[in-house]
């Protein structure tokens, strides 16, 4: 059966050589990001000279306007690199409200932001290297985050591991013969009047979950095992 609801295609999935290790540095995402923008500045350069006489000025426009949103990108980066590295003095709290962050935070509220900020996102890193400035404490992010991070994985990966299963059971239903209508092998359920339904019965569907999650497995509130944790 054709797989059309996978959700990434395999060369996405193959990430090898954009690390050296098990998983990515931020520097190592910086370098890439350059890499990348510097691609398309030479592809927009090349570009205006063409093999066929066709004008390209809007592609060459585009490309060039990726490519100094992924400077931006890479800037930030580079940044981020050297406050994970521990170069960079971080408040110990956040100065609006006087919460702490990273292993300092746990057991904490911050209801008010969402939750804790125990694993903090890329702009509230900015803003504790803004708020060191001012501060009448301050640590590093080696420091503060010493003890977080096990078999952690970010918002966007749980989300796509979430697709995934989803694709997964959609596709372990139809191999699945459902006991309440008796659809079998690649058949929809149907209705009592023989009508093809898009949802199949509760029973063919908890038997699919269970089977594609014993498959994939759980870790905490992710969807599935983080690879490597």
């Amino acid at each position: 059966m054709k797989d059309d609801l996978k959700y990434e295609t395999d060369a996405e999935v193959n990430t090898t050589d954009l690390m050296s290790g098990k998983k990515i540095t931020v520097d190592e995402m910086a370098v890439e990001v350059f890499a990348i923008e510097l691609r398309l500045r030479q592809l927009a350069r090349a570009a205006e000279v063409p093999d066929t006489p066709v004008e390209l000025s809007d592609t060459i426009d585009n490309l060039r306007s990726w490519a100094s949103s992924l400077r931006t990108t890479g800037d930030a980066l580079s940044f981020l690199a050297r406050v994970v590295a521990g170069d960079v003095p971080l408040s110990t709290t956040f100065l609006n409200a006087g919460d702490p962050w990273g292993a300092a935070a746990r057991g904490t509220d911050r209801a008010d932001y969402g939750g804790p900020a125990i694993v903090p996102t890329h702009w509230q890193l900015t803003r504790l290297a803004q708020d060191a400035k001012r501060a009448p404490t301050t640590t590093t992010y080696p420091e503060a985050m010493a003890g977080v991070g096990l078999g952690w994985e970010s918002k966007s990966a749980s989300i796509r591991r979430r697709r995934e299963r989803d694709a997964a059971v959609a596709r372990e239903v139809l191999l699945i013969r459902c006991e309440r209508c008796g659809s079998s092998d690649g058949e929809q359920c149907r209705t009592n009047n023989g009508r093809v339904s898009e949802k199949p019965h509760a029973g063919r569907q908890r038997e699919a979950e269970a089977t594609v999650d014993g498959r994939l497995g759980h870790l905490g509130e992710n969807p599935v095992a983080v690879p490597n944790a």
